[in-house]
């Protein structure tokens, strides 16, 4: 008897008549013989309707009852989907994150899964039900309930999957897979049969919104095969395996785009030993990530500039926390600009096909497209441009790479 995990995002379940769809795609599943565990998102936009409640209230929420308001969507998704299973003459069960023994790191909204009891879940399944299971949560020592982070109900799946050792954890979405870019700004956008971990997890990084990128890097960590496909087609989507696997024939195989940026800049801070581990030092102990980096040395050399982008929704405090470290080190001061956009172009074949770079920058150029900045790694080359070029830039870089063919 093969255990099967399935996740359906919010739009697969955004409505009455969509769970009862579902309801019926996991019952054909369990009639064939199978063990089904469910992993589901809150309904739709419910997260996002529980967070405008919450600040009609408070702007400045508690943490642990920002977790408390906003985990109860998943279970109002889960209970239904039970019923409805239940309606079909299928035995189900719902459980919450901490229910089904999902354990979390002692941190609010924040937390990263940090073991999973199956006891629960194989007694119930055991018994011959499905099980279905609150994504995007879990408890912590204490036994408060902790979310993990926006988009966390795609690591819970992988991270059951995992424990489990299911083959295949299957994520049903809005979308029917991966494809060369987003196919709502290029039409000519394909989508690929198979990706690696690298690569998702790069483009999952870098804004495509596919698939969260911790779930990309629990199933490379554990070796999950993820098949990300359509919950309104009955097709096959995209596969997202070990890498060695497939032949690489072309050097990029996507391009993303990423419009939640700020770029954060201190100006002439000393140049000297220290400098930058204080000021990063401070934004890692206020939990922001920072991802791209540069610094410049001023001809005096003395001095220097350093900029960096974070989230939007990191940048005012990512700003605050930058003045002060610049007042400290004596710096000119620090600025803030949220007008940019961050296009990326990732694929594994870079490692040894050379010139990417420069036809990168050769297409830009083409547009009149300005760089603010410039990021690379192995399988990836990202450029910060000026907001509203985005798109511009995605199409032309599609095109130059012949990612439509």
């Amino acid at each position: 008897m093969v255990t099967i995990v399935h996740k359906y995002g919010g739009t697969s379940v955004g409505s009455v008549e969509k769970i009862k769809n579902v309801a019926k795609k996991v019952a054909a599943v369990r009639a064939k013989g199978n063990k089904v565990v469910v992993i589901v998102s809150a309904m739709g936009h419910t997260t996002d309707e529980l967070i405008d409640l919450m600040h009609q209230i408070t702007k400045e929420p508690h943490p642990r009852e920002y977790d408390m308001l906003v985990s109860t969507g998943e279970q109002v998704s889960a209970a239904l989907l039970s019923l409805a299973l239940q309606e079909i003459s299928c035995p189900a069960i719902s459980l919450t994150g901490g229910q089904a023994g999902v354990e979390t790191e002692d941190i609010y909204r924040k937390g990263r899964i940090k073991n999973i009891k199956l006891k629960r879940i194989e007694q119930e399944l055991k018994e011959g039900k499905v099980v279905i299971v609150t994504g995007f949560q879990g408890i912590d020592s204490k036994g408060d309930i902790i979310t993990i982070g926006r988009g966390g109900s795609d690591t819970s799946a992988v991270a059951i999957a995992a424990a489990l050792k299911a083959d295949v954890c299957d994520i049903y979405t809005d979308v029917d897979g991966v494809y060369t870019t987003d196919p709502r700004i290029v039409t000519e956008a394909k989508k690929l049969k198979t990706i690696s971990y690298e690569e998702m997890l790069e483009l999952a990084s870098l804004g495509a919104q596919v698939l969260h990128p911790r779930a990309v890097e629990c199933a490379m960590v554990y070796g999950i095969k993820i098949h990300l496909r359509s919950s309104t087609k009955d097709i096959e989507g995209t596969y997202i395996r070990e890498g060695n696997k497939m032949e690489v024939k072309k050097a990029v195989r996507g391009v993303a785009l990423d419009k939640d940026i700020a770029k954060i800049g201190i100006l002439k801070v000393p140049d000297k030993p220290g400098s930058a581990a204080k000021l990063f030092k401070a934004l890692a102990d206020a939990k922001i990530n920072v991802d791209m980096i540069i610094q410049s040395v001023h001809s005096a050399g003395s001095q220097a500039d350093m900029a960096f982008t974070v989230g939007k929704g990191d940048a005012i405090r990512a700003l605050e926390i930058t003045k002060n470290i610049a007042k400290a080190q004596k710096a000119e001061g620090a600025v803030c600009d949220t007008e940019v956009e961050k296009v990326s172009i990732v694929g594994t074949g870079m490692i040894s096909q050379p010139g990417v770079a420069a036809k990168m920058f050769e297409a830009l150029s083409s547009k009149k497209i300005n760089i603010e900045m410039i990021s690379t790694s192995e399988i990836k080359i990202s450029c910060v441009v000026t907001a509203g070029q985005g798109k511009k830039a995605v199409a032309v870089l599609h095109k130059k790479f012949d990612l439509g063919k």
